[in-house]
């Protein structure tokens, strides 16, 4: 266990040498594929899986929309990648282990993430509390946010009510015991 929580690690170091060779959507794609995530460009309806399949062409072509990172093992120290990306709408954190509340404080501190992303989804991440849910308020152009299986919440009418306080055209849809 311990080996696979060291070899994550390394899946999740940040190359910024990389970011500048290949540019930020190639090298988060890059990380996000690594990690066991899937992304999906802009203008493409597929969801692109295999890191050897990423796409070539001219730097800057493929942008990052949507991201899927269901059972990956994307983590805190990775997310640096996801500063330059200017065109993700669309996050999906799904049983992902190694996401917690400071993962969404820097998801939500990220400048073109709090322009572009209009729709997150987080399922069934244990180590979500209500400070990181509290800490989405940063992400103002959200519309829709949905939130399942997540036993950290504790005070859900208090985060919730503060959350729609800070975000009141975003669509909140729960589906927490």
């Amino acid at each position: 266990r311990a080996f696979w929580g060291w070899l994550n690690a390394v899946f999740n170091k940040v190359d910024y040498e990389r970011i500048q060779a290949v540019g930020p959507d190639r090298a988060a794609s890059e990380w996000l594929l690594r990690c066991g995530a899937l992304v999906r460009y802009q203008g493409s309806p597929k969801w692109q899986q295999d890191y050897n399949g990423l796409p070539t062409g001219p730097l800057g072509k493929y942008k990052i929309e949507a991201i899927n990172a269901t059972d990956s093992c994307i983590m805190y120290r990775g997310f640096d990648y996801l500063d330059g990306l200017e065109h993700v709408t669309d996050i999906r954190l799904e049983k992902c282990m190694y996401i917690q509340d400071e993962c969404l404080q820097r998801l939500s501190e990220t400048n073109n993430l709090q322009k572009s992303l209009l729709q997150l989804k987080i399922i069934s991440c244990g180590n979500v509390t209500d400070k990181g849910i509290l800490a989405l308020h940063k992400l103002m152009n959200l519309e829709y946010l949905y939130l399942s299986d997540l036993p950290g919440i504790r005070e859900k009418k208090t985060t919730f009510h503060a959350l729609q306080q800070a975000l009141p055209n975003l669509e909140l849809e729960l589906d927490l015991e």
